[in-house]
């Protein structure tokens, strides 16, 4: 059916405007469907107020311009102005059950903030850093949406509901869990704007067509991110109170063959404890744990939701056993002890795999195999009858869980895949996909891209250890790529991400604007990152003098006395920022860790 109040055409579902045309006024913004212009809405530029388009509407003013967009994602109050976030532009990346799904390619903020002008000095100046966090929100990687599914769901999930719950508005059907816009929404809810509210989706879609002999199957791997502790790597790490993990992703790899469709879903998250690894210039900052009189509250709720949600839990910690990591496991392992229906393997990754032996994996699942072949996968036939169903995930972690674990989750994922096929009987009971090497090929690739894109939400750079799941095995350029991602790391986590993680906090509602509170920006003390680049000139500068005044160090004392005082002064310098080197990166300025 069409979106909208009540419009509809021969199809039960419902259907989303996915054309609109955005009019520009001096006083407003109008949005109205290209397929029913009698269908949409105004937005007051004034006061950034909602109000449903009627019949009556008629304005004798032509805008002042007039342009194609493809959905509103949500609206924003900050300080004195309202921002509505309208997409601009989008790519068709593929099908979810039959229906398309598209990638958002760009988004752009609406100003509704005239009353910006009878504002105080600083207002004016939370304002406009408010606004340099929704340029950075304008740029968010790995958005999806559907004009006439919701992608929140996975597919046994959807086959559980009740009767009629696919005729309910698209945002009504989605697990709030994974609706990235969820905190922008409510201006649209109040006004009942059903067809113009689009629940989108933070995570991948990657989708691929194998030849497996005469049979051509489709298998789509859809990651969904959860908004419950959303951030960037160093700043979101393991639980808050209420339990909810840092970068906790539900994967579903869906596969469909002449009317067949099965499922298999596998989760990560950070480890479920009270845990920070804040930076402080060094390359590998320390882990440490919060001692908190709630800590086995906290694992216990984690894993109850867990169990609610997904049945049987089996937590594999992919974790070193020694440093502080193995501090950390060794941790998580004791809180564990305490749950006696959540089974818990430690599977030290780096021990058995190095960097380089995929195959070592088998180590792995031969201690877990019973219980994931128990817990199985879910199956439906032709006439959309249930045959399998699946009983219970695989939680997996590291400690970003982002390299090792999507590398753990593809191999798992093959290991189903080939009992689905087995089962649907595309392989016989000796085959598998890794005997036809052009398909399999194509089903690593889909793995290694998915990781990218969410290690890309999370970390800012592609996965490591891609290779591992592209080819088996490490390659040169993988190192290298390897490398340079590693580097690429290190400069956003210590400089860059403080502020990505105020954008993620303020739109995702977990930090809300008030101008009767305190100005979260005025500052205390110094802004100690302003002195960055200073302390980096003057060690650059402090380097290129002592090489200097070394060089002719024997013509004169003079010379000799000068390289000691540069060097001294360099020294100095570089001593005073390693002892702050907390105070001189980017931190978040919002919310606090917990």
């Amino acid at each position: 059916m069409d979106g909208g109040d009540g419009a509809s055409s021969g199809g039960s579902r419902f259907k989303l405007y996915d054309q609109l045309e955005l009019q520009e006024f001096q006083d407003k913004y109008v949005i109205k469907s290209i397929e029913s212009p009698n269908q949409g809405f105004s937005i007051g530029r004034r006061d950034g107020n909602v109000e449903p388009l009627t019949g009556d509407d008629t304005c004798s003013l032509s805008p002042s311009k007039v342009s194609t967009i493809y959905g509103v994602v949500g609206s924003i109050r900050l300080v004195a102005g309202t921002y509505v976030l309208v997409i601009t532009s989008r790519k068709e990346v593929g099908t979810f059950l039959g229906f398309p799904i598209f990638k958002v390619m760009s988004m752009t903020f609406l100003s509704c903030n005239e009353a910006l002008k009878f504002s105080t000095s600083q207002e004016k100046k939370d304002e406009a850093y408010f606004r340099t966090l929704l340029r950075t929100v304008e740029s968010a990687p790995g958005l999806y949406y559907s004009y006439e599914a919701d992608i929140t769901l996975n597919l046994q999930r959807r086959y559980k509901l009740a009767e009629g719950w696919m005729n309910k508005p698209i945002w009504k059907q989605a697990d709030p869990r994974f609706v990235w816009n969820r905190n922008l929404l409510e201006d649209l809810i109040e006004s009942k704007l059903d067809g113009f509210i689009i629940p989108i989706l933070q995570g991948s879609f990657q989708s691929v067509q194998l030849n497996l002999k005469s049979s051509h199957v489709t298998i789509t791997l859809l990651s969904r991110r959860c908004t419950r502790r959303l951030g960037t790597r160093m700043w979101r790490r393991g639980a808050n109170l209420e339990g909810d993990t840092a970068n906790f992703i539900e994967t579903e790899q869906l596969l469909e063959l002449e009317g067949f469709r099965s499922s298999l879903l596998q989760i990560r998250g950070s480890i479920p404890l009270l845990w920070e690894q804040i930076v402080d210039l060094s390359y590998k900052p320390r882990l440490r744990i919060i001692n908190h009189e709630q800590t086995s509250n906290v694992v216990e709720r984690h894993f109850h939701d867990l169990l609610q949600r997904y049945g049987e839990i089996v937590a594999v910690d992919l974790t070193d056993k020694h440093g502080d990591e193995g501090e950390l496991s060794a941790a998580y392992a004791a809180e564990m002890q305490k749950l006696r229906d959540v089974r818990y393997v430690s599977f030290d990754f780096h021990h058995y795999n190095g960097n380089a032996n995929f195959d070592n994996l088998n180590v792995l699942y031969d201690q877990i195999s019973e219980d994931f072949e128990k817990q199985g996968y879910f199956l439906v036939d032709m006439e959309g009858n249930i045959q399998e169903e699946q009983k219970g995930v695989i939680r997996n972690n590291c400690i970003d869980c982002l390299d090792r674990t999507n590398v753990t989750q593809s191999f798992l994922a093959e290991k189903s895949l080939n009992i689905q096929l087995q089962r649907i009987g595309v392989l016989t009971s000796s085959e598998g996909i890794s005997m036809f090497p052009e398909e399999y090929g194509k089903f690593r690739t889909l793995w290694a891209e998915q990781g990218d894109e969410i290690s890309l939400e999370y970390a800012g750079t592609n996965a490591l250890k891609g290779d591992l799941v592209r080819y088996g095995k490490q390659t040169v350029a993988g190192l290298i790529k390897d490398g340079m991602s590693a580097i690429s790391r290190y400069y956003l986590n210590n400089f860059h991400d403080g502020v990505r993680q105020d954008a993620m906090d303020l739109i995702s509602g977990h930090y809300t604007v008030s101008r009767n509170s305190p100005s979260p920006f005025q500052l205390n003390g110094f802004e100690s990152l302003s002195y960055l680049p200073v302390a980096s000139a003057l060690i650059v500068g402090g380097l290129t003098l002592t090489s200097f005044t070394l060089q002719n160090v024997g013509r004169s004392a003079q010379q000799f006395m000068s390289s000691v005082i540069w060097a001294g002064v360099t020294a100095g310098v570089m001593a005073v920022v390693k002892a702050n080197g907390r105070q001189f990166c980017s931190r978040p300025r919002l919310c606090g860790l917990l």
